[in-house]
């Protein structure tokens, strides 16, 4: 398993309080990188404005910081593309009763 995927793995932990689903399943986590000093997380929420956006990005640096080497995590939250629930894995519309 390459690195981005471990992290991405890490970043299933990370639970949508709102919804009870994890953040990746979810779809908004849109991209992993890797670099030398840091980790760079691009994301989005459900909404503009969700009271929970301080909650999920804190739980994204604590998870990765705590779980690999890495002392920086850079979380970049992104109203651009757009959420929408067509993200989201089988299993979160599963869960969720989206059809």
């Amino acid at each position: 398993m390459g690195n981005v995927e471990h992290l991405r793995d890490l970043l299933r932990e990370v639970y949508d309080p709102e919804l009870g689903v994890n953040i990746v399943d979810l779809g908004l986590v849109y991209e992993i990188r890797e670099e030398p000093d840091r980790i760079y997380v691009r994301m989005t929420l459900t909404t503009p404005g969700c009271p929970m956006h301080d909650t999920i990005a804190g739980a994204v640096r604590w998870m990765l910081t705590e779980h690999t080497d890495k002392a920086t995590v850079d979380v970049d939250i992104v109203w651009e593309p757009k959420w929408s629930p067509n993200r989201m894995s089988e299993e979160a519309k599963d869960r969720l009763g989206y059809f």
